[in-house]
């Protein structure tokens, strides 16, 4: 089962107002939340609400594969978090989203450990907007579907209709 829990952890970032709207010239609210009774992540937002009329993209686990389905870079965390950001931006534009549409993202890696050491690394490539990061969960598993494969990312987007 390529999703065995063996720990989750939830990570986010949002700087500034416990509450702040965005994207209502497209149509629709979208709102960072914070409730000031929660710890406040650097690396997420608590809650995001989307109201109005919409698109969701639901974007299934990208692993770090070619266009064969063969693992890149195996044993590197970096290369292949890259290419599967890489990946995620394909589909994103194939839907007619951006990283700033991204309502929200699911990580599964091998190791967490090393997973938030790069997430920390100033060198590692960052997508999407710093100051409004969606939710999200990171989860350990022990294997994802290839065993050269050390992280999986799903994503959750919406879109104004147009």
């Amino acid at each position: 089962m390529r999703r065995l829990f063996v720990a989750a952890l939830s990570v986010v970032l949002l700087v500034g107002a416990s509450v702040e709207t965005t994207h209502a010239q497209q149509g629709f609210e979208r709102q960072f939340i914070n409730p000031p009774e929660i710890f406040k992540s650097p690396a997420f937002t608590r809650i995001v609400t989307v109201k109005g009329p919409m698109k969701l993209v639901f974007i299934a686990g990208q692993t770090p594969s070619d266009i064969d389905y063969k693992a890149i870079a195996p044993g590197d965390y970096s290369a292949q978090y890259v290419k599967v950001m890489e990946n995620l931006e394909v589909q994103l534009k194939a839907a007619g989203a951006t990283w700033d549409d991204v309502v929200f993202k699911r990580f599964y890696v091998l190791d967490i450990d090393k997973f938030v050491a790069l997430s920390k690394d100033p060198n590692t490539p960052k997508f999407g907007n710093a100051d409004h990061q969606p939710p999200s969960t990171l989860i350990g598993v022990t294997r994802l579907s290839r065993p050269d494969f050390l992280i999986e990312i799903d994503l959750f987007a919406v879109v104004g209709e147009k």
